[in-house]
């Protein structure tokens, strides 16, 4: 009975052992599946993360911001800029093409010169804009970090506008207060004509165009420069002109867009579809010219007539950059940089963005 037991005893004893045994297998090969499975899921979970932030990054280093900011010269009850741009936008024919590139809204911003502009454009108010060739060149030669993007027009005329019973010729400016807008295209225009003329001894003062065709009607002044449709109010006016850019090509204006970049790190395709979305604005401009004409009236506060006169259609650019611009931009330079109102010489092309 005693040897039974004992064999019974021990049979039970080396079931309970390899029952014992085999459950430790069968949990060591449990736990390291789980190990196994949770390694490769949190490999996954991981790489899932890392590609999901990688796309993120992508994403947010191309995406659009969907507001557009633009600056342009010249505040009228429309808030629009002339040229194929100010039609574009009237029409709507620009807003439609940003939108199929992320830009829902687009916010326009005037100002009564070109310097104001780009201090807005340097501080970061304004994404681009377009504005007089002079104030643009300047900005850019202090350290102002913007690309040339386009030159919508390079026909842009200044006028010497004299007081009544005053000056009669641009030499007659000698020794004479004269106003302008410092910093604008028609200051670079005003010096570079007496610096030909001969005239060494005058006074500049400071003035936007308001400011100045009043102190002109008041006397306080001698002569004072102007453009477009203002310019032809004041002669009208019998004030008299002494001389416009006209009769001097190498003293003609010229409009330029430019942008900052910061905004082309946002948006590097931006120049393209802003100049494609520009050309189709002035395709359409080019069918429809005397409604664009009315549109220039109702800004300029003016008549058809008048605006043909000092904006014809023909002065627009069909294309962001053509030769006889470029070389006006590059004789605008030099000049700037020759009379110190630049701080520094460049290259056009270094500045321009093809």
């Amino acid at each position: 009975m005693a040897k039974v037991y004992r064999e019974i005893q021990g049979g039970w004893a080396r079931g309970f052992r390899f029952v014992l045994l085999a459950s430790m297998v069968m949990m060591m090969l449990a736990v390291s599946a789980c190990g196994s499975g949770g390694n490769s899921a949190g490999s996954s979970a991981g790489e899932a993360d890392k590609a999901e932030a990688a796309g993120s990054g992508n994403s947010a280093k191309t995406s659009v911001p969907s507001v557009l900011n633009y600056g342009f010269i010249g505040a009228n009850k429309l808030n629009l800029p002339g040229g194929a741009e100010g039609w574009g936008f009237y029409k709507g024919i620009i807003q439609e093409e940003l939108k199929k590139h992320g830009i829902t809204e687009v916010k326009l911003t005037s100002f009564p010169n070109g310097p104001d502009q780009t201090e807005s454009l340097i501080s970061g108010r304004l994404d681009f804009g377009s504005l007089g060739d002079t104030p643009a060149i300047i900005a850019y030669a202090g350290g102002a970090k913007t690309r040339l993007i386009g030159q919508g027009s390079a026909h842009t005329v200044g006028y010497i506008i004299g007081k009544k019973d005053g000056p009669k010729t641009v030499k007659d400016l000698q020794g004479k207060t004269i106003a302008t807008q410092k910093g604008s295209f028609m200051h670079r225009y005003l010096v570079g004509l007496l610096k030909q003329e001969g005239v060494t001894d005058y006074k500049l003062v400071h003035m936007l165009i308001p400011d100045a065709t009043a102190a002109l009607a008041r006397g306080d002044i001698d002569a004072t420069t102007n453009t477009g449709v203002q310019a032809v109010k004041q002669i009208s006016d019998g004030y008299p002109a002494l001389d416009d850019a006209s009769k001097h090509p190498d003293l003609l204006g010229s409009s330029v867009t430019v942008v900052s970049e910061d905004y082309l790190a946002k948006f590097p395709d931006f120049p393209k579809i802003w100049n494609e979305a520009r050309e189709k604005a002035l395709a359409d401009l080019k069918q429809h010219q005397d409604e664009y004409y009315k549109f220039l009236a109702e800004i300029g506060n003016t008549t058809p007539d008048i605006v043909k006169q000092v904006s014809p259609i023909e002065d627009l650019k069909d294309t962001a950059f053509t030769d006889d611009g470029l070389s006006l931009l590059e004789g605008t330079k030099n000049f700037l940089v020759e009379e110190k109102l630049a701080k520094k010489d460049f290259n056009i092309s270094d500045w321009q963005l093809k």
